[in-house]
Formats: structure tokens, sequence, C-alpha cells
């Protein structure tokens, strides 16, 4: 793992090939093969970082995300577990971006899944899930064309 300092990387597994790019707030997560987890990013605890993943700067994946691998995540992208905050830990959602997946800058993600090759644009925010190999836009996000 390439290392600069500061860092707040607490109870993680980090494969030793992944790129942390300081400085960053990693508690209880796992960073899989050959990542980049790019400057000013928490990944919450229990949050899984597949293998070959990007996410850029200023990201914030929360508890109860599971990113698989090969895809990417722009900068300032945001998660959220809790559909009607406050609510009790026991009511939070989980979400699931499958491989290859693309989220674009500044994009809000409730607790959906992303498919597989879907891409996400830039400033979308999502409320329900998206298909596989689909493109999504807008506010709320809407499907704006089948890539397969």
């Amino acid at each position: 793992m390439a290392k600069e300092e500061p860092y707040n990387i607490v109870n993680c597994s980090i494969h030793p090939t992944a790129t942390i790019v300081s400085p960053v707030n990693l508690y209880g997560c796992t960073v899989g093969a050959d990542c980049l987890v790019g400057p000013f990013t928490e990944i919450q605890t229990g949050a899984i970082i597949g293998d070959r993943t990007r996410v850029q700067s200023h990201s914030f994946i929360c508890e109860l995300v599971t990113i698989e691998e090969d895809c990417f995540i722009s900068h300032g992208v945001m998660f959220t577990n809790d559909r009607k905050p406050p609510q009790p830990r026991e009511k939070w959602e989980r979400t699931l971006v499958k491989r290859k997946a693309m989220i674009g800058t500044g994009a809000v993600l409730l607790p959906v899944t992303i498919g597989e090759g879907a891409i996400v644009g830039a400033g979308a925010v999502v409320t329900k899930d998206v298909p596989d190999y689909t493109v999504v836009a807008g506010n709320p996000a809407r499907v704006v064309k089948k890539l397969r």
C-alpha cells in the first residue's frame, strides 16, 4: 500500500497493492487489490471496496455499502444507508454497486442496487435500483438509455 501521512485508518483490511492518498478516514472497511482511494474520502465500518475499484476524492461510503470489482466512483459521491433519517441502525439498508459500474461526480445514492456495467450521471440522485448496463441521470435519476 502506498502511504502518505496523515492517515486515520482504524481496523481496516487493505490489500498491499491498494493505493490510499491522504488524508482519509477509513474505519473497519475492506479495500481490495489494486484499488485507489483518493484524498478526503471516508469509508465506514463494514463497507467493502472490490479489487481494481477507484474511489476518487471527497467521496463518502457509509456502512452497509458493497462496491464490487472494477468500478469507478467519481469525486464527491455520497452514499446513504438511511432513507428516513434518523432511524435506528436496525432499519438501515444496504447498497450494492455491481462490477464495472461507474458513478459520476456529485451523485447521491440512497440504499439501492446499481447493476453491472451501469452508469450513474454526474449529480444524479438515485432513489431506485438501476438495472444492469443502463445509464441513469437526473433528480430523481431516470433511465437515459440502455447499453445492451
